[in-house]
């Protein structure tokens, strides 16, 4: 085949390029891994070969392939075979039901796990599963429930496996639930950070090497088939490197990676962070690696004293006193050695004094032209948009507002949720705005989840966060998945667009995400996936260049029996099982609500804050604390 011919050809398509030149065609040539040409159906077939393979599109849309800018991939692959995805769920009911399930089939030791993802609001009961329930679905194998990063159930055998008794003191920083004679009723309350969550979690078995690397493939197909094709990995707590780094190196080395990685290295010791970082700048240097694993720089935690969980049914937390130090410490050291970083912050009040620090530092050692930015600043304040645009820094979003936006209300008012965060202020400030999830502990891997969010403003539950003011349109969303996550990790100039010469990561899209619906968007999946010119995952009318996986292992994985993402209309329980339809075995009340978020919301005249009898209005009181 001649360099100038392509190996693979799609044509009669509706190609979105995000290339000013080229914003729409019919037609892409690719070869050696990237974009030859973009054209019409005729320029493009006339480039074909005997040798080059021709996809008919049928009319079907083409974005550039999406880019998480803040995932936990490489953690959450060693996990993903023994985790119970209620993402996408509709019930409780069908919850409960795959709870039961997957309890009946997992072996001793092993635990039943759903580690976020979830919201209460997903539910057409609108409330959170009782304890009662958990442990009448599963009386004898260990469950964990991790509801975001504000509280984890547990059911009675995996408060005995995890050596949680009567006389288990509380911990810093969290609270273990105890009943009337103090024994622990199954929750763990993050107040105010995540650290009982984290390390209780941390007690449950490991999956061997190769269920890991087995765990790890699956991941990364499930987000092919959602369409993501890169992401930038922003470490996470009990990932330690190099240790934990040993199965996505090994799937590098051995060509098995269907995500492009970016890495990020988050610290682990308390006290010990400038150590951390001193120590791996000896190792590892930024942007080192290859197109598909690489290195990214430092964070998202840089030092323990400036993370500021965002727990909305908790008081902001307010930042150590010995920040500023711990925090100059570790950036100084990062500008110094020319570490890319990102920092891990919630409230506009941490984003302020984590600024004092870095202008401090810029007028002795310049950041200049050195990649940084926060993540998540929800509440970040214009006044401090502008310090960062001045300082050159970046902001990467995430769509955990679509999952905690009505306790956000509940605690700081409907007018305050308007611009949390502030995204059209941030465009228009021409701040590097990049797209992302913060999956898998807090929101759901799905980007469409997110796109939703970006485009409509509303939670999974239905609740209107942001006037049209503060969404974006449906190009500027996909921007911010594409050229905006590519930013971050200093690859602009080869991926976030199909243009001749970038890399040829795309995805066609099951529904049009351009036209279809605004309910629709939750429900795009992919139907081809190509990373590099190479097919990496295909389904229905394209299933034919499909290569499946081996089964996922180990044999009682829930993923092997439920998949990843759930939608709605997948059910598993019998109407008699409906809970809303049981009376709670705790308190011996009807758990049963009408749903309606304007009776949970009841805002007053003024607009300003939520009126409610009790936080869990919708829910069951065994949950008030």
């Amino acid at each position: 085949m001649k360099p100038s011919s392509p190996e693979t050809i799609l044509f009669n398509g509706k190609i979105t390029t995000l290339d000013p030149a080229q914003p729409e065609v019919s037609a892409i040539a690719i070869a050696a891994g990237k974009v030859l040409a973009l054209a019409s159906d005729a320029q493009i077939q006339a480039l074909a070969t005997a040798d080059t393979v021709a996809i008919d599109l049928h009319g079907k849309r083409v974005l550039p392939g999406l880019n998480d800018s803040h995932l936990h991939l490489i953690r959450g692959g060693l996990n993903y075979n023994m985790e119970l995805r209620w993402e996408g769920v509709g019930s409780i009911a069908d919850a409960l039901a795959m709870l039961q399930l997957q309890a009946a089939r997992t072996p001793a030791p092993q635990w039943v796990r759903v580690v976020g993802g979830w919201s209460e609001f997903q539910f057409k009961e609108r409330r959170m599963p009782t304890l009662a329930e958990i442990n009448a679905v599963s009386p004898d194998t260990p469950v964990f429930i991790l509801h975001l990063y504000d509280r984890a159930l547990l059911n009675g055998a995996a408060l005995r496996a995890a050596g949680i008794g009567k006389d288990t003191p509380d911990p810093p920083g969290g609270k273990i639930q105890r009943d009337a004679n103090g024994n622990p009723a199954g929750m763990l309350i993050a107040e105010p950070n995540a650290m009982i969550l984290y390390s209780t979690l941390a007690k449950g078995p490991k999956l061997p090497l190769d269920d890991q690397i087995n765990s790890t493939r699956h991941f990364m197909r499930e987000l092919n088939r959602l369409g993501v094709t890169s992401c930038i990995d922003a470490g996470g707590g009990f990932q330690n490197y190099p240790d934990d780094y040993q199965v996505i190196e090994q799937l590098h080395a051995d060509g098995q990676m269907t995500v492009r990685i970016a890495y990020n290295l988050f610290t682990q010791n308390k006290g010990g962070e400038l150590a951390d970082f001193q120590k791996w700048a000896g190792v590892v240097k930024p942007y080192s690696g290859d197109s598909y694993f690489r290195q990214n720089g430092a964070g998202e935690m840089l030092v323990f004293s400036a993370a500021d969980f965002e727990d909305f049914l908790q008081p902001r937390p307010d930042m150590a006193a010995s920040m500023e130090k711990e925090l100059g410490d570790v950036v100084r050291f990062l500008v110094e050695n020319r570490w890319p970083f990102r920092l891990h912050a919630t409230y506009d009040e941490t984003i302020d004094r984590a600024l004092d620090v870095f202008e401090a530092i810029d007028r002795d050692t310049r950041f200049d032209d050195l990649r940084w930015f926060f993540d998540h600043a929800e509440t970040v304040s214009e006044k401090n948009l502008a310090r960062i645009k001045q300082l050159g820094g970046g902001i990467a979003v995430q769509h955990r507002m679509a999952f905690q936006g009505e306790y956000f209300v509940d605690r700081y008012g409907k007018k305050a949720a308007e611009h949390t965060p502030p995204l059209r202020k941030m465009l228009e400030m021409g701040i590097p705005v990049g797209g992302g999830t913060d999956a898998t502990r807090v929101a759901s891997f799905n980007p469409w989840v997110s796109l939703y969010w970006l485009v409509t403003g509303r939670t999974v539950g239905g609740l209107p966060l942001y006037g049209e003011s503060n969404c974006l349109e449906r190009e500027e969303a996909l921007r911010l998945w594409t050229a905006g996550s590519a930013y971050k990790s200093n690859e602009e100039t080869v991926k976030g667009a199909l243009s001749p010469g970038m890399y040829a990561d795309l995805v066609v899209t099951s529904h049009d995400f351009m036209t279809v619906a605004d309910e629709a968007i939750k429900a795009i999946t992919s139907l081809l996936t190509m990373v590099g010119g190479r097919i990496v995952y295909a389904a229905n009318d394209f299933s034919r260049f499909d290569t499946p996986l081996p089964p996922a292992s180990p044999d009682w994985s829930p993923v092997r029996y439920f998949g990843g993402h759930q939608t709605p209309q997948t059910h598993y329980a019998l109407p008699a099982a409906s809970c809303a339809a049981h009376t709670c075995a705790i308190h011996g009340h009807h758990s049963g609500h009408d749903g309606k978020l304007s009776r949970w919301l009841g805002l007053d005249n003024a607009g300003k804050q939520a009126q409610f009898d009790n936080p869990w209005a919708l829910g069951c009181g065994c949950f008030a604390y």
